[in-house]
């Protein structure tokens, strides 16, 4: 089957390592109901056994400045079309949070709006020294979408999470870092070989390893003790039986570097 061209990002697998860009240069990585729309079926394309790593980052200036209001302005009915958009951005996010390919956001400008909620859903974020992250939406008089007031309380606290979306506060790359919202600060011309590295390095590990992290950690956000200890014990129960467990298990008794599938 024929994949489909895409207008609003760029897709390209390489092997294990997936690379999704936002492609909307001149409207600063706005988000439509074109971009979404493709990044939920790039999603879906990520979610293989063959993919172990998925980099996302943005072309030119902006990481993603958030929705096109543009676009939004002009729909004949308003809601209809940003909960269009909201559906298919949250489909995406859904797909990269329970896929077993790790996600890693290379922030390399303005995140604002979806874009801040998107950026920070990354299993790994590196941001570049100019980025910057706000909220925006409340500014020009909507809410937030893009699973950022899911994460948001999680990774910063609730208090933090309140005055990001209402005073619209922007924060630096290392103030992001500094907040939990960042993995890594680096300059602004090692953003690209920094992530291109670590993906690099992270496309010759387990995927069905990594996909268990994943889903243990979105797990004990809503689990108690005794569950989230039920869930550890058949994980690696099952990853101990795994071709890729067996295979970690023996490279490392054999001191041999690990091959795995």
């Amino acid at each position: 089957m024929t994949e489909p061209a895409y207008e609003a990002i760029s897709f390209e697998q390489s092997g294990a390592l997936a690379r999704i860009t936002l492609n909307r240069p001149d409207a600063a990585n706005g988000m439509n109901d074109t971009m979404t729309r493709e990044l939920a079926d790039a999603a879906r394309r990520c979610d293989t056994a063959g993919t172990k790593v998925v980099l996302l980052t943005g072309s030119g200036r902006f990481f993603c400045a958030g929705g096109d209001l543009k676009s939004f302005a002009t729909a004949p009915d308003r809601g209809a079309y940003i909960k269009g958009v909201a559906d298919d951005l949250h489909r995406a996010i859904s797909t990269f949070a329970r896929m077993d390919a790790v996600l890693v956001t290379a922030v390399n400008g303005t995140a604002a709006g979806a874009g801040f909620s998107i950026a920070v859903t990354g299993d790994l974020v590196l941001a570049a020294e100019s980025a910057s992250f706000t909220m925006a939406y409340t500014k020009v008089g909507l809410s937030p979408d893009g699973s950022s007031s899911y994460y948001l309380p999680r990774l910063v606290g609730m208090r933090r999470a309140q005055e990001l979306m209402l005073t619209n506060r922007t924060l630096s790359a290392v103030q992001a870092q500094e907040w939990g919202l960042v993995t890594e600060v680096v300059a602004d011309a090692e953003l690209a070989p920094r992530a291109a590295e670590l993906a690099e390095r992270l496309a010759g590990g387990s995927a069905g390893s990594n996909g268990a992290v994943k889903s243990l950690l979105l797990s004990s956000l809503k689990n108690s003790l005794e569950e989230q200890l039920e869930a550890e014990g058949r994980s690696i129960a099952t990853r101990a039986n795994s071709a890729d467990g067996r295979e970690g298990v023996d490279a490392f008794l054999a001191k041999r570097r690990a091959e795995f599938a």
